[in-house]
């Protein structure tokens, strides 16, 4: 028997609730057995999910596996998938009609890239509201040069799992993934498509399900407890994502343009919300300084080391990083401006977003 053309690979774990719809969807597509796999990686769900997917069963392939988090059921299913293209599925999400032909028609179109993404819906289970996000044209990325994987950065959401397809060499070349990646293991498809190029379309193809079991999409900041495994789970991702590119042999340059922003805002929301070490804060400060200014000026880096390093080793870390904060709202950084030149001449200054 020949190998599919398409695997949907669907991750799901106490989705009781949803499963249904996201496999239908899938269903509906339209393509034939021979055309499309369906691969249904189980997560150890202690719920009624299991129940729910054999229903499907033989169409599509049931994996069932003890829970080991999003990066151990990434690596089953793609152990499993057979197809040239990989789609990507939630299984508290679903897919709008079309969607894989739209995707596979776009890669059919641009050879030269390795993944497709595309906008989406966003949908609240709680107030049943949509908004429809997309990006303002379609648009092909890569990391060829510092520009272009700044340009890149822009696209980034609209590589969600359930936007996110993938020809089979992307998952060839970035997996397996560590299994410490409990979630947001998606992180190391999402940039490993950005740096062997992909397509992004303007059409809203997929449905993303805001709910209250969702680990990473958390709208109350009271839930302390879940948001700080989410800063630590995000800290941990991107310093693996990271290692891994570079191992991999992906320029040191790209790969701090594409993790270290948001890595060093997931330290700082951290330390800000729940506090830390003196020590973590002044190199947190000093990491994103390095980072953002390639050649600063001398009289930049004298504020940067004096100024804000010695009130990261002063303030606790609360502190300091309630002060940026102020610091920041009241744009006070427009009076250091005037006085001191950021860039020392050459290129590769990329902005300090936190203004301080």
């Amino acid at each position: 028997m020949s190998a599919p053309l398409i695997t949907a690979l669907v991750d799901t774990y106490n989705h009781e609730r949803y499963i249904e719809q996201a496999l239908v969807s899938v269903l509906e597509q339209g393509l034939s057995p021979a055309e499309l796999e369906i691969v249904v990686v189980d997560d150890g769900s202690t719920d009624n999910t299991a129940s729910i997917v054999q229903k499907f069963v033989p169409r599509v392939k049931h994996v069932r596996k003890k829970n080991g988090g999003q990066a151990s059921a990434f690596n089953a299913g793609f152990a499993e998938a057979r197809g040239e293209i990989v789609a990507l599925l939630d299984g508290d999400d679903w897919w709008v009609a079309g969607k894989l032909a739209a995707v596979a028609d776009a890669l059919e179109k641009n050879p030269e890239v390795a993944a497709v993404g595309h906008g989406y819906y966003e949908f609240r289970e709680e107030t049943r509201e949509e908004r429809i996000c997309v990006p303002l044209a379609k648009k092909i990325i890569n990391t060829a040069t510092p520009e272009a994987t700044r340009a890149a950065l822009t696209a980034w959401p609209f590589l969600l799992i359930g936007a996110l397809t993938v020809r089979r060499r992307v998952l060839e070349w970035i997996t397996p993934i560590p299994e410490e990646m409990v979630f947001m293991a998606d992180s190391a498809i999402q940039v490993a498509a950005m740096v062997m190029g992909a397509v992004i379309l303007e059409e809203p193809l997929f449905y993303y399900r805001y709910h209250a079991q969702n680990l990473y999409a958390i709208d109350d900041a009271k839930n302390t407890e879940k948001l700080r495994r989410k800063y630590e789970m995000t800290e941990l991702v991107y310093s693996r994502v990271y290692q891994m590119l570079v191992e991999l042999g992906v320029p040191a340059e790209s790969v701090s343009i594409l993790l270290e922003g948001s890595w060093m805002d997931a330290k700082r929301s951290r330390l800000s919300k729940f506090g830390g070490s003196r020590m973590e804060a002044f190199q947190t400060e000093m990491q994103s300084f390095r980072a953002n200014f390639k050649n600063p000026s001398a009289a930049y880096r004298l504020f940067k080391y004096v100024v804000v390093g010695a009130a990261t080793l002063l303030l606790p870390a609360r502190r300091f990083y309630e002060l940026r904060n102020w610091y920041a709202q009241k744009e006070l950084g427009r009076y250091r401006d005037r006085l001191i030149r950021a860039d020392g001449g050459g290129s590769g200054v990329r902005g300090d977003a936190g203004g301080k």
